[in-house]
């Protein structure tokens, strides 16, 4: 068992390592392509922070992490759920397990629709951004 925990942190570590390194790369590349040269040829300034788009977009990985750890829980519970070997307390624990999963990915589906309606009703559409 312990070399099952072992080879799943395992597989665990490599996505989150490309996932972080392109999320730094990628930040840094799109930063210098935005702040590049003007009309004149000029070094441009840097763009202005729009903090309803850089909220919107912290909230975005948030919840895709969420959802990312719901469906590896998910995951997680089948297999403890398929090496039971038909004791009762590791099955409820299982079944648990999996009620969980379920629950916390309907609950960041749920709060990923939240989060665009909201930006997408009162951020982007005058409410919030241009006030009259």
């Amino acid at each position: 068992m312990k070399k099952l925990k072992n080879a799943l942190a395992g597989l665990l570590v490599v996505p989150a390592v490309a996932v972080g390194s392109a999320l730094v790369g990628g930040s840094t590349a799109s930063a210098q392509v935005d702040a590049g040269l003007d009309a004149t040829g000029q070094q441009g300034s840097s763009p202005s922070l729009n903090v309803s788009q850089t909220v919107t977009a912290v909230v975005n990985w948030l919840l895709f992490f969420v959802g990312v750890l719901a469906v590896i829980m998910l995951i997680w519970g089948g297999i403890k759920y398929a090496t039971s070997a038909g004791d009762a307390s590791k099955v409820t624990a299982a079944k648990n397990t999996i009620l969980y999963a379920i629950i916390g990915l309907v609950i960041a589906i749920l709060a990923y629709a939240i989060v665009s309606w909201v930006s997408g009703t009162f951020l982007q559409g005058g409410g919030l951004s241009n006030p009259s």
